[in-house]
């Protein structure tokens, strides 16, 4: 779920419907965008400055708030390390994507569609629940495993941005 202009844009597992909601009051809207083709979104954010909603599925979707428009914006099966889309993040037209079954996160560039960089995680991370980065440029991300317990443990960490591989 996600909030632009006090409207509430909600994605379902196993829908392919983006349903709309007045962000105050919890009441669906008329409205309901239909992308064709979308099979499980697992998570949506939206880019104020674009006006763009991003839908994690199989794949990247980009659906524009203002016409309902979409298209498959980034299709993770085609990159050299093919990975599912898990969760999402924005910042500053910043698209960071936490990705499965890989202990990494893929920037991308909401402008160009480029990806800017790769953030390898220790290898004692088992499993990524989800990633941000801070006005800093480090990022942080809740995982499963630490140094101490590399199979459940749930942590939250800071990783510096140094040791990044750039995509480009």
């Amino acid at each position: 779920m996600t909030v632009l202009d006090n409207i509430m844009y909600v994605a379902c597992a196993g829908s392919s419907t983006i349903r709309l909601y007045n962000a105050d009051t919890s009441s669906p809207l008329d409205a309901v965008i239909d992308v064709k083709g979308m099979i499980y979104p697992c998570d949506i954010v939206v880019c104020r400055d674009d006006r763009q909603l991003y839908v994690a599925d199989l794949c990247i979707w980009r659906v524009s708030c203002d016409d309902h428009s979409y298209v498959k914006w980034l299709s993770t099966e085609s990159t050299t390390d093919a990975f599912t889309a898990y969760t999402l993040s924005l910042t500053s037209r910043r698209l960071l994507v936490t990705s499965y079954p890989s202990r990494r996160l893929h920037q991308y560039s909401t402008t160009d569609r480029q990806l800017l960089r790769v953030v390898e995680l220790p290898q004692y991370v088992n499993f990524v629940h989800h990633g941000v980065e801070t006005t800093r440029g480090t990022f942080v991300v809740c995982h499963q495993g630490t140094s101490q317990n590399q199979q459940l443990q749930p942590a939250v960490s800071e990783l510096l941005s140094l040791g990044l591989r750039s995509g480009k």
